[in-house]
């Protein structure tokens, strides 16, 4: 039996830390937040993500212990037999002038519940921007303490996309009729052409309808020239035309993600050796899916 450090408690995390308890090993999983669940807590709040509210179940059958609001530092970690690093990604901050304007926000405190006006624009549209443009259009300013999203509602879900029950229409197909969207929303891309080309095949075109049915407007093509209290100042194309302002209460960057791995070179200098797993390994196109097949994976050698 060794003694495992694991530092984060997201997806990579989660799996390395349940893994490496069933194998026998003592375990303690560090995070420096109030929570568990790194991505998946930010995933669990998007609409038609729910399911990422399970991955508690496991810890607590198996009895993982957790310290959380406990940032590991090299000391702490310097007693265990092995240690993995899953410290996961940091929201990346693009280079616009006034990006430190008050009214922006990055996607994680958009999701986390900072407060988010009317009128919002949403800068990057890869998973998460669309993911964040479809919390933002569903999810109420100041929503009741009973609410939730129509995806887990089955007769507003099927309101929304136009189903019905067999017996009573023909086909099972009815008019769609979506809620009205809670925010108008603008989703902004640097390159040309249309918006979200590169999401899943098999779900892309679910995001892309469900933004379609919230007139999300979405515009490509985009030079972002810098935020003021006027709001969002855009151009076009290589000649920078067609100048817009759009009068925003908020920014939400989804810009892509950057490495957290500030404890890696300093445990090496201590003779350690950590594993690097997960978005800490890899912060480009996150993936749930890779992040616990790592974490198991290494947890299943150790």
């Amino acid at each position: 039996m060794k003694r495992v450090a694991v530092v984060g408690a997201g997806p990579a995390g989660l799996a390395a830390a349940v893994t490496a308890t069933q194998r026998g090993h003592r375990l303690t999983l560090f995070e420096a937040g109030e929570t568990i669940g790194g991505q998946f807590d930010l995933a669990r709040r998007i609409p038609g993500k729910e399911e990422f509210r399970a991955y508690t179940t496991m810890l607590d059958r198996h009895g993982v212990e957790i310290r959380l609001h406990s940032r590991a530092g090299i000391e702490e970690l310097s007693g265990f037999h092995e240690v993995v690093l899953a410290t996961g990604v940091v929201p990346r901050i693009p280079d616009i002038p006034g990006i430190d304007h008050p009214m922006v926000l990055s996607y994680a405190e958009a999701i986390s519940g900072r407060p988010v006006g009317k009128t919002v624009a949403v800068v990057g549209v890869g998973g998460i921007g669309f993911d964040v443009s479809a919390f933002l259009v569903t999810t109420p300013a100041e929503p009741a303490d009973d609410y939730r999203t129509p995806s887990i509602i089955l007769e507003d879900w099927k309101a929304e996309w136009g189903a019905a029950n067999p017996h009573e229409v023909r086909g099972a197909l009815t008019a769609p009729a979506p809620a009205p969207a809670a925010r108008e929303v603008y989703l902004l891309q640097r390159t040309r052409g249309p918006q979200g080309t590169r999401l899943g095949k098999t779900s892309g075109w679910v995001h892309r309808a469900s933004l379609k049915a919230k007139a999300v407007q979405q515009l490509s093509g985009v030079n972002y020239e810098r935020i003021d209290d006027d709001g969002l100042h855009i151009s076009f194309g290589h000649d920078r035309c067609g100048r817009r302002v759009l009068a925003l209460d908020n920014v939400v960057i989804c810009a892509g993600q950057n490495s957290v791995r500030d404890l890696d070179e300093g445990l090496r200098r201590r003779g350690l050796h950590p594993y690097v797993i997960g978005g800490a390994a890899r912060a480009a196109e996150l993936d749930a899916k890779r992040a616990i097949r790592q974490g198991t994976e290494l947890a299943a050698r150790l």
